[in-house]
């Protein structure tokens, strides 16, 4: 099942993304039940995403519709998925700021696990939906964010990587990362270790985000300050849990 808020300006998405998570949780309370945004709440079965679907326009038109571009999509708009790509990392510390967020991003559930891009692709980080064909729908998403992450945050940061891909004009068929639009499991072994994956866990994540937040300090939008904080903060989160032992250790380790 999926959940979608209409499309918007981006901080009345942020917003509207609180909003839907209160009523949900309310709505779940009234029937005598909870709900969870957790991104991995049971092994073994899909988890919960919180895709981005994102548009650009300028001066009320369009900059992501070309078409004569790949999945009509215009030069811009490959740049962009350029700045996100590059900064795939990083981001996640953002988009994806708890321990259990990557216990979704696994291979073998639809979840994205490829920084890369394309149409037919669900492994890849970004997806360009082949419905939207029109110019004022013509879009991509981002698939790795879930549910923990702050929406203001997480949009904002979404496009500032995204900006700096723009304003670097970032090829992202040039940089090798696509058009992913086939099976990658049936690439051989090589030709998979030249494909490179998200961040495998909340302390990778934070690292690349320590290494690499230029673009998001840019024009004061993130203070430095602030993601300093957040790394701290989520460091702290990290090594707590990690200290924690998990029923699945006493399943595993009980009786030996």
């Amino acid at each position: 099942m999926e959940i979608e808020v209409e499309l918007g300006e981006m901080l009345k998405l942020a917003d509207d993304t609180m909003s839907a998570k209160y009523v949900i949780k309310n709505e779940a309370v009234k029937n005598g039940c909870t709900a969870t945004f957790m991104p991995k709440p049971l092994a073994g079965e899909a988890g919960s995403g919180m895709h981005v679907h994102m548009l650009l326009f300028k001066d009320g038109k369009p900059v992501f519709y070309d078409p004569n571009g790949y999945a009509q999509l215009s030069d811009e708009a490959h740049w962009f998925i350029g700045g996100l790509l590059t900064h795939a990392g990083s981001i996640c510390a953002i988009t994806n700021p708890s321990t259990n967020s990557y216990k979704r991003l696994v291979p073998g559930f639809e979840a994205p696990v490829t920084i890369g891009y394309a149409m037919a692709n669900r492994s890849a980080v970004v997806r360009i939906p082949a419905y939207a064909k029109t110019p004022e729908t013509k879009r991509f998403e981002l698939r790795n964010p879930d549910a923990t992450c702050n929406p203001y945050y997480a949009y904002a940061a979404i496009l500032m990587a995204g900006l700096d891909g723009i304003q670097k004009k970032i090829d992202p068929h040039a940089a090798g990362w696509g058009p992913y639009d086939f099976n990658l499991y049936e690439l051989s072994e090589e030709e998979k270790a030249k494909i490179s994956g998200l961040p495998a866990s909340l302390k990778d994540a934070l690292d690349a985000l320590e290494k690499d937040h230029d673009y998001l300090t840019a024009g004061g939008v993130f203070p430095e300050r602030l993601l300093h904080q957040l790394i701290a903060r989520s460091r702290k989160n990290d090594d707590e849990i990690s200290r924690i032992p998990h029923p699945a250790e006493f399943a595993k380790y009980y009786d030996l």
